[in-house]
């Protein structure tokens, strides 16, 4: 698949032909910093300085294949890269590392596949292609619920053919078009994946998870169960009596009086609190007296500025998967409430900000 893809774009560009490549440029300055930062901070490093090229990404994925926390790192650099969109101008596709590159098959047909297949058609026939609408199709210009397509101002490797300048602007809308569509879908099988998750966990309200955070924030932890592959939130008013403040520099919550630190790929034990179908939002309540290394506190073990806190040397130790049930309990049934004596959380209030980063979270 990728072969033909790499021929279709070489063909296309060999006979000056305009149609849609699919352009994947590199890092932003601002997430290339992130991204540096936080790797730095896991004693990691990407390239020696400078821009990065795709054999250093390529590199780096292979250093920390047999790291405990190689998904959450690998998440670290898909983020920080930019999304792919469809252009006329051909730039190059920086995530896999082809100087062209277009989508002309897939296992599953999309309209730029399409357009390509017309492209080279009229390759073939001695013929010019320029896509035509009928004045019934409305054009995806990038709506608010597609406005997140990235809409760059790409500008062509190679200056374009004066006789085919014209058919420029039609092009470009036609990728602006496809590209905000995809992301529109993308969005919605977000969505729809969101709210399954939320219904099978709707009656696990109670029930205890090893987890593994995956992000932090200045309101809390995001938290994914190891044995369901769901994320939740561990709101920060749910963490402890501390105040923890946020550092964003090294992407950590860390308690003013105790000192212990939540970061990226730390082992927590949690508790669904509460599931929320209509907001697509679980909540878990971190269970502080759960686990002997959560019971720590940290004034008993000193703190060195190079050094992690003992809830993270020791979190190693947490199970991988949910509880061990007691032998009175029956087997491959919800733990009832009122055995736990457990009360499901009030809704914790989430601010417009909070809500843009839990969604934004669920795009990425």
């Amino acid at each position: 698949m990728l072969a033909a893809n790499v021929c279709a774009a070489d063909y296309l560009e060999r006979n000056k032909q305009i149609a849609l490549y699919r352009v994947h440029e590199g890092p932003t300055p601002e997430k290339l910093e992130t991204l540096r930062t936080l790797l730095r901070n896991l004693g990691l490093a990407l390239g020696s300085g400078g821009t990065p090229e795709p054999v250093d990404y390529q590199a780096l994925a292979k250093s920390i294949e047999d790291r405990p926390d190689a998904l959450q790192i690998q998440t670290l650099l898909l983020r920080s890269m930019q999304q792919a969109i469809y252009a006329p101008y051909n730039v190059g596709h920086f995530g896999l590392a082809y100087p062209a590159y277009t989508h002309f098959t897939s296992p599953i047909r999309r309209y730029p596949d399409l357009l390509t297949h017309r492209s080279i058609k009229a390759i073939l026939q001695g013929q010019h292609y320029v896509p035509k609408f009928s004045d019934r199709v409305e054009m995806n210009k990038g709506e608010q619920n597609a406005r997140r397509a990235p809409q760059r101002s790409v500008a062509p490797a190679a200056p374009v053919p004066k006789q085919q300048a014209k058919d420029l602007p039609i092009w470009e809308s036609v990728g602006v078009h496809c590209s905000a569509n995809e992301r529109r879908a993308d969005e919605a099988s977000r969505d729809v994946e969101s709210w399954l998750k939320c219904w099978y966990m709707r009656d696990k309200l109670g029930e205890e998870y090893a987890g593994t955070i995956t992000a932090v924030t200045g309101f809390g932890l995001f938290v994914q169960l190891d044995a369901l592959f769901v994320e939740g939130l561990v709101h920060v008013s749910e963490i402890g009596a501390d105040y923890f403040r946020y550092d964003e520099a090294r992407g950590e919550l860390r308690g003013e009086r105790t000192g212990i630190r939540y970061a990226l790929g730390g082992r927590l034990l949690v508790q669904v609190s509460r599931v929320d179908l209509d907001g697509r939002r679980i909540d878990f309540r971190l269970l502080l007296d759960a686990d002997p290394p959560l019971q720590r506190h940290a004034k008993d073990f000193p703190l060195q500025a190079d050094e992690r806190s003992p809830f993270e040397l020791e979190s190693a130790s947490l199970p991988s998967t949910r509880r061990t049930r007691k032998a009175s309990e029956p087997f491959g049934r919800s733990v009832k409430p009122k055995k736990l004596k457990f009360q499901p959380a009030a809704p914790v209030e989430i601010t417009k900000g909070q809500e843009k980063a839990r969604k934004t979270r669920r795009r990425s």
